[in-house]
């Protein structure tokens, strides 16, 4: 099966908005293994959206639509999809119920063209929205299949994965079943890790297995088609053996997680507290660990310490040391992670500083960045990095190359590793 996303939004072609939703669709497109091979973007007019189906419908064996499915006059997605495939328009009575409630438990009168987002294709699959008004539909004519899902990603996203991709999956493999799993990678290049498994990139059949990059880390998919589950997630258990083989040392999770859900997991599993204290980062790696449920128990505190004067007085650098060394450098990286291990009582202390850009900082070229690593009464271990890429770019992979040494370092003193 080959597809097709057209998003419908003239706030897409006006650059007002980003489109992360046929970014997320591909995504998930591609664990069922279904080719895309275009994505269009049209704006709010019937016309030129009726010529983008009909150029979809001669490419592509499921179209899938975002956005257009409101109750405003420029939301025209059904309509026109209704006219182009000569088919009615009908209320669906669980969807309207459902608009009716939400404006009465809100207390709001319901206008009537909140009608309209009930109104679905006749003769579809409705997809349930539970994180918003409008349903998604999905209908299969004249041996092309059409997914309808409202523009939010708030509600995109959820509606695809739990409404639209089983239908899909079902309809892909009757009678079998369609499962991936994700190995996620960091501390290699995506090239790098591609030239090490080409073998197995250039002979796959069934597992496929798919590479993808993204801010700094590198991760396979692994999709296998077969009978039952279990046969299934075999296939997958047999190449990610074979991957593991020849890049395993480099596979830090699976699947959902990320560097900082497996630092908080090892931390925890080990009963280990840290702090951090960040000058570039300015409070960005415990934002990141932050994120993880738990994280409490092993997070207890930490500073921003992005000039000289707060690096002196919250954490008692000697300026001498500053002034000899500079900011950016790995003895004040090592003095800012003993110190904030010091402040706060905790098995380790991290340190961040650094030239994130866009200009040098402390005659340190942009992308210079030292992170340092204090674990209990050992000796700071610092790590130097030569970042290229936009200033925020350079704090978020500052802060997952911290997450990388930390695991890396831990395991090296005999704790339960990162990757189980």
């Amino acid at each position: 099966m080959n597809a097709e996303i057209l998003a419908v939004g003239s706030e897409l072609l006006l650059g007002q908005i980003t489109n992360t939703n046929a970014k997320f669709i591909s995504n998930q497109l591609s664990e069922l293994g279904i080719n895309v091979y275009y994505h269009t973007v049209v704006g709010d007019n019937a016309k030129r959206l009726e010529e983008a189906i009909t150029i979809a419908e001669s490419r592509a064996d499921l179209i899938i639509f975002s956005g257009g499915l409101g109750p405003t006059k420029d939301d025209l997605t059904k309509e026109t999809i209704a006219r182009h495939l000569d088919i009615s328009l009908e209320f669906d009575e669980v969807a309207l119920t459902y608009i009716e409630q939400f404006f009465a438990k809100r207390g709001r009168p319901m206008t009537e063209n909140n009608r309209k987002q009930a109104l679905v294709l006749a003769g579809c699959e409705v997809l349930a929205n539970h994180h918003g008004m409008a349903p998604g539909m999905i209908l299969t004519k004249g041996g092309r299949t059409y997914i309808l899902l409202p523009g939010p990603p708030k509600e995109l996203e959820p509606m695809f994965q739990f409404e639209a991709k089983p239908k899909l999956g079902a309809l892909l493999n009757a009678g079998g079943v369609i499962v991936s799993h994700v190995m996620r990678f960091y501390g290699i290049g995506e090239a790098e890790l591609e030239v090490r498994v080409q073998a197995i990139l250039d002979t796959q059949t069934n597992p496929t297995v798919a590479p993808l990059a993204s801010d700094g880390e590198v991760t396979l998919r692994v999709t296998a088609k077969a009978e039952t589950v279990q046969e299934a997630q075999q296939l997958i258990a047999t190449k990610v053996a074979e991957i593991q083989a020849l890049v395993g040392e480099y596979q830090y999770g699976v699947d959902d997680d990320s560097l900082a859900s497996k630092t908080v997991e090892m931390l925890l599993d080990n009963q280990l507290t840290i702090s951090a204290a960040e000058s570039l980062t300015a409070g960005l790696f415990q934002s990141e660990l932050a994120e993880i449920s738990g994280v409490g128990n092993a997070l207890t505190g930490g500073v921003v310490t992005y000039t000289e004067e707060a690096k002196i007085n919250q954490l008692g650098i000697p300026k001498q040391l500053l002034d000899t060394h500079g900011i950016v450098s790995s003895e004040c990286a090592a003095a800012m992670a003993s110190a904030v291990k010091q402040k706060f009582g905790t098995n380790i202390g991290i340190g961040l500083t650094g030239a994130a850009g866009p200009t040098a900082h402390d005659h340190q070229p942009v992308g210079t960045v030292w992170i340092g690593i204090a674990i209990d009464d050992e000796e700071p271990i610092t790590y130097l990095l030569h970042l290229s890429g936009m200033r925020n770019t350079n704090r978020l992979r500052a802060v997952k190359f911290t997450c990388h040494y930390l695991m890396q370092l831990l395991e090296e003193r005999g704790y339960n590793k990162r990757y189980k």
